[in-house]
């Protein structure tokens, strides 16, 4: 009976961690190709916008990525919609084929000097199909690790953020190999588009894997509702606006790291491959930390946590940017990446595990890709832009900061109402 049992144990935990492997792949690919366009944002606007002025070439360059995030409010209702009725598998294995294809797009796209006016509006396309595709994915990817363990929901829906911390760090990687050993003609040329052309490699294992995966038990036990964005906000109002209002400070943090290798290069006057190893710390810390963070959330609470974090990153960006600016080295980057990395995973670690306890199994798909990217969409997608004109009109380079200060208060306010609105702790 013993030894039955314990074999019936080990078949669970493995099955659970083939679960979080085929979610995080995906994942980790699906924001591989986000990241990797923000972090050569530089190089991209002059490729593709050439307009004889970099300001104005790199605002372009910050739209486009920021216009793909249109696209994923309409990924996340078509999405969403189709793994709260199909299943969750059959939703993660569509996104990233479609993922994939925006992705073969931008790495073969001749530049302007190729092809012209075409290049730019192909390159818009592709980012379009890249923003549909990953407007689905976080909803799916968190469903579906959340519901094969519902007891350590925390735990296994944090392995969503770790994943994205291991594409910062593959994707700062590239950027401090490229940056360090190119010339920048080569760089121009074609070494951009290396990690592109990394992203396809493992695209077919990604899609392979979750393929061969099965149903969560959770989706499989519930009555499936043909109309869930209707449902969702016929009767989830509240619970939506409160995912959307904490997905806030999430989005803005992490969009503010990935600007962070443009602001050193433009603001600090630090060599490239100096940002990208800085930032690459960031990764680490999101890959290791954002697992502890899960299971804490699951013993102690989600909202305890991230109340915590928010309201440290609300007192602490001000000064770490105002310090930065006034000793711009390597030194102060590294440490200021460092408790910026530690604070960001702790409220972005927690936050899946409370975003699938927000809605009910029917909708909640649909509920969470809604309200990620809804947040992300007006928060996050346009965040690099937002930065570059605070900059810009203000003369301050610690602009940044009013950014986030501006997301940690209106996340408090939304963990504020799950607290006493809903009674989460």
């Amino acid at each position: 009976m013993n030894a039955t049992m314990s074999a019936s144990v080990a078949a669970s935990r493995t099955q659970s961690w083939r679960v979080v492997v085929a979610a995080s792949i995906g994942n980790a690919l699906e924001w591989f190709d986000l990241v990797v366009y923000g972090f050569f944002a530089v190089l991209i606007s002059k490729l593709f916008f050439p307009t004889g002025n970099d300001t104005v070439s790199l605002l372009l360059t910050l739209g486009t990525f920021g216009v793909s995030f249109f696209m994923r409010p309409l990924g996340a209702i078509v999405l969403g919609a189709y793994a709260d009725r199909a299943g969750r598998k059959a939703a993660l294995t569509l996104s990233i084929m479609l993922m994939m294809v925006g992705t073969l797009i931008i790495a073969v796209l001749p530049a302007y000097a190729q092809i012209g006016l075409a290049a730019p509006l192909v390159l818009v396309a592709a980012r379009l199909m890249q923003g549909f595709s990953a407007g689905g994915e976080f909803g799916s990817a968190t469903a579906f690790l959340a519901e094969h363990v519902p007891g350590r929901r925390g735990f296994y829906a944090s392995w969503q953020i770790a994943s994205q911390g291991l594409t910062t760090l593959l994707a700062a990687g590239f950027g401090v190999v490229l940056t360090g050993s190119l010339s920048h003609a080569q760089l121009t040329a074609w070494g951009w588009r290396v990690p592109f052309w990394f992203g396809l490699l493992i695209g077919p294992v990604a899609w392979y894997i979750r393929s061969r995966l099965d149903e969560t038990p959770e989706f499989l036990a519930a009555e499936p509702t043909g109309t869930p964005v209707r449902d969702t906000f016929a009767s989830q109002k509240l619970r939506l606006a409160i995912a959307i209002g904490a997905v806030v400070l999430g989005t803005v943090s992490t969009y503010l790291v990935l600007f962070t290798p443009t602001y050193g290069v433009k603001q600090l006057g630090l060599a490239p491959s100096v940002t990208f190893g800085a930032i690459a710390l960031i990764g680490v810390i999101q890959m290791v930390f954002s697992p502890v963070v899960g299971h804490l959330s699951d013993r102690l609470g989600r909202t305890r946590i991230m109340f915590a974090s928010a309201v440290l990153l609300l007192v602490l960006i001000y000064p770490a940017f105002a310090y930065l600016v006034a000793h711009p080295s390597i030194g102060t980057l590294i440490v200021m990446e460092i408790v910026l990395g530690f604070l960001m995973t702790g409220y972005f670690g927690a936050l899946p595990g409370l975003l699938s306890e927000l809605f009910p199994v029917q909708t909640r798909t649909t509920g969470m890709s809604l309200a990620y990217n809804i947040a992300v969409t007006i928060f996050g997608g346009f965040g690099p832009f937002i930065i570059e004109w605070l900059i810009a009109s203000t003369g301050s380079k610690v602009a940044p900061s009013y950014y986030m200060i501006f997301a940690a208060l209106v996340s408090l306010a939304a963990l504020l109402a799950a607290r006493r609105k809903l009674g989460f702790r």
